[in-house]
């Protein structure tokens, strides 16, 4: 047997001690990390925005991260609920929805030592109004921003390829640009899919030429979508792309009862999040809202955090159209390959989903 001499000892016990230090200094690192979302109205089970968000954080926990968020019941939530996590010590604040943005703007820039990220806006500073643009940088704070019409255009093209009845339609919580890009992918895709086939398949619920469509008000009236499916169902429409968060549910009931229409689902799979409805969800338009709240408290785990904007696209999956699921073999297979192309011309730039 080799005896070890002294200084080699000395310098394997060194190592030793390093790696062990190492060691625990990286899961010290990860255990001191807290990620907290600050929540719009809707809920966290909302089967759909907020669901996903905080699917993304609890993605985290794996790494030893500490994840909580707070609900809001109204706008004057925001505010007391951003400070309530600063005081908690949560290492990464992240905003979940658009009408958070002022508040989570206004944090970061009062406590600069902790992150902040925004779902939904592009993380700058547009002035008190939001009218100054191309706005100010905040080192602290990362918008979170998806190019959700990429997928919605083939939802579209999917839509109006699939109807029976020639009209297909969709309908907003409330007129917010995060919701429009939506809808309006949604019917220039239609638009696209009757200028290459020769067809002249309807939108109902939204208007490419004026910007301006259907709305129920919010994100929490089940009784106001529950009515407009209804409506759009009277007027012949047989598929319904519903963007208003959990009230996809009301539009989804209503398919399942009439058997007149079905759903497109969106920001999550609704196959996955919503099963009850799958015998009606035709596809759903997904944003990876969970993908990119992992991503960022990630990058604070690691070090990597920094206000360049994200912006989720086809490319990059930050968008992308759900599987068919049951559906799979109720879409002609020529159709589905036209979506599929499609996606991947939208990817090359040779289709232009907007104006």
């Amino acid at each position: 047997m080799k005896i070890i001499g002294s200084k080699s000892f000395a310098v394997v016990a060194l190592v030793t001690t390093s790696l062990l230090l190492a060691s625990c200094s990286s899961s010290q690192d990860s255990a001191s990390n807290k990620a907290c979302l600050a929540l719009d109205t809707g809920g966290v089970d909302d089967k759909s925005f907020n669901a996903s968000a905080w699917e993304g954080a609890q993605a985290t926990e794996a790494d030893g991260v500490e994840v909580k968020y707070l609900a809001a019941t109204s706008d004057a939530d925001y505010a007391p609920n951003m400070k309530k996590l600063v005081d908690e010590g949560c290492t990464i604040v992240v905003g979940v929805g658009f009408l958070i943005n002022g508040a989570t703007v206004e944090a970061a820039k009062a406590y600069p030592d902790t992150k902040f990220a925004i779902v939904d806006q592009d993380g700058l500073d547009h002035g008190p109004a939001g009218d100054q643009y191309p706005g100010t940088v905040i080192p602290n704070l990362k918008g979170l921003t998806f190019a959700t019409n990429q997928a919605a255009f083939q939802a579209g093209y999917l839509a109006a390829g699939y109807s029976k009845t020639g009209k297909v339609a969709t309908y907003g919580g409330i007129p917010i640009p995060p919701v429009t890009i939506f809808m309006d992918g949604f019917a220039r895709g239609v638009d696209y899919y009757n200028k290459q086939n020769g067809k002249s398949v309807k939108v109902l619920g939204w208007d490419t030429a004026k910007s301006d469509g259907v709305f129920v008000g919010g994100f929490s009236d089940q009784a106001k979508a529950l009515q407009l499916s209804k409506n759009f169902e009277q007027q012949g429409a047989d598929v319904i792309f519903p963007v208003a968060g959990g009230l996809g549910a009301a539009t989804a009931n209503q398919s399942m009862t009439s058997k007149k229409s079905v759903v497109i689902w969106v920001d999550t799979d609704g196959f996955i999040f919503a099963p009850q409805f799958a015998s009606v969800i035709l596809t759903s338009v997904m944003k990876g809202v969970g993908t990119s709240v992992t991503a960022v408290i990630q990058d604070v785990i690691d070090g990597s955090f920094n206000s360049d904007q994200y912006v989720g696209t086809l490319e990059n999956n930050g968008t992308l159209l759900a599987p068919y699921h049951d559906f799979e073999s109720k879409v002609d297979s020529k159709l589905k390959e036209e979506v599929e192309a499609l996606g991947a011309a939208i990817i090359a730039g040779d289709v232009k989903v907007s104006k």
